[in-house]
């Protein structure tokens, strides 16, 4: 009875460890980011169109070599015959044919070289476009861990604020007691409270809210277990690097993806025009052939055996007027050069126009962060002076609480300015190439 009881209890503990394991996990940012590139919709169809890419490069490749068919057909006659006796009867006769045919391109103005070419081109492109959306994907998971990073805060600071207001409330009842002050001072202080805990529970709603774009947009069932990791803001951003523009910029032309593809795009529009041209030269192909056939099943072995045709022949197609389309192709093939080498321009200067921003953003997010820690400190400084004149009751709850809300404004502005100067950082990392973490 014990050995079962003893079994029954280890196999609940280790039935419900996973749960307890899943409840207490807190999602790092790589960890969401991980998640969210394999469930995403999108990513997952880039990846379909890179495999297509990549199975259309091995049929490019495959038209390289001769092709091989095989027919057979089964012919049915019918003869009419009459005999000594003038009757009429209809004899049938039936033939077999069968054939073995190959034919290969031995040349076609390089197309089939080009086209291979194009197809590796292709290929390579998808997979700078799939890269792309993933990169995609990670700034929208990481601007979302930040905000729910930032919710959460808000949420602290709110009930800290409350908090303390309703141990001022208390002191204020004391007070009114014992006539120390008048009652509408004790309803100023009430009615701070009832302000700050509507603050509180909008906040809580907030964090709420944020907490479901992340899991959405991870594509993750929502879980009110689900939990993120809380980095110290603190030490990432006394470890932040200064960020020049140009260096950020020279960088990313190295790494991001949409600068090789659009260069990737120039390339195969130079193979559009050696295709275009391609028109222009004559086409070569081989052609080789073996067909057989039997009338009589039973003669059939020395019927195949005789009946043996093979054949081999080599044609020639040369253009000679074709309505000006080789001509019209090669033209609009030029302009596809053109239009591609704007693309690449134009992709070149948005990033560039992008990074100087994120690098101006990042640069007024720590002026406006080193405002706000001054502010902080000063209005936190006045407060706390504020508070004891208040416990001594020398200062009167309005002009206690103007103090307290000026704290509180002031714990809000830091609150954002911090998260803005961290989030503004890791859109220059992410520029760099640099993996979203914390």
């Amino acid at each position: 009875m014990r050995t079962r009881l003893f079994t029954a209890l280890l196999a609940a503990l280790i039935l419900m460890s996973p749960a307890l394991t899943a409840q207490d996990k807190q999602w790092t940012l790589s960890e969401c980011i991980e998640y969210a590139l394999k469930e995403n919709i999108q990513v997952r169809k880039a990846g379909v169109s890179a495999s297509v890419g990549e199975i259309n490069l091995q049929q490019a490749k495959d038209n390289r070599w001769p092709s091989l068919s095989a027919s057979v057909s089964e012919n049915l006659g019918w003869q009419q015959e009459t005999d000594t006796y003038g009757a009429t009867s209809y004899e049938g006769s039936a033939r077999t044919n069968a054939s073995l045919s190959s034919r290969v391109t031995l040349f076609s103005g390089f197309q089939a070289q080009n086209e291979i070419r194009q197809a590796g081109l292709n290929f390579e492109s998808l997979q700078y476009i799939t890269k792309e959306t993933m990169e995609n994907v990670s700034l929208s998971i990481m601007s979302a861990y930040l905000q729910v990073l930032y919710a959460g805060e808000q949420v602290t600071n709110s009930r800290n604020q409350s908090d303390a207001t309703r141990e001022e409330l208390g002191l204020a009842k004391e007070r009114l007691n014992l006539g120390a002050i008048a009652n509408s001072d004790y309803l100023q202080v009430k009615t701070q409270l009832a302000s700050e805990e509507l603050t509180l529970a909008n906040a809580i709603n907030n964090l709420k809210m944020a907490r479901v774009t992340l899991m959405q947009l991870m594509e993750y069932p929502l879980d009110d277990s689900f939990e993120i990791a809380h980095p110290d803001m603190d030490v990432i951003i006394s470890t932040m690097p200064s960020a020049d523009a140009i260096d950020v910029f020279e960088e990313a032309l190295l790494v991001k993806p949409q600068i090789k593809n659009a260069e990737l795009n120039l390339e195969s529009a130079a193979i559009d025009l050696e295709l275009a041209k391609g028109g222009f030269y004559p086409a070569v192909s081989m052609n080789a052939g073996l067909s057989t056939g039997f009338t009589q099943a039973a003669e059939m072995g020395s019927q195949l055996k005789s009946g043996f045709s093979p054949s081999i022949g080599l044609s020639v197609s040369i253009p000679i007027f074709r309505n000006n389309q080789t001509k019209s192709a090669v033209s609009r093939a030029r302009y596809g050069i053109t239009t591609a080498e704007l693309d690449e321009l134009n992709t070149r200067n948005q990033l560039r126009k992008e990074v100087e921003q994120a690098v101006l953003d990042a640069q007024s997010a720590m002026i406006s962060y080193d405002a706000a820690v001054n502010q902080h400190a000063a209005s936190l400084e006045s407060y706390n002076v504020a508070e004891e004149k208040f416990k001594l009751g020398v200062m009167n709850s309005i002009d206690f609480l103007i103090q307290k809300t000026n704290l509180n404004s002031a714990e809000s502005n830091l609150l954002q300015a911090k998260y803005e100067l961290v989030y503004s950082n890791k859109v220059i990392e992410f520029y760099k190439g640099i993996q979203l973490s914390f």
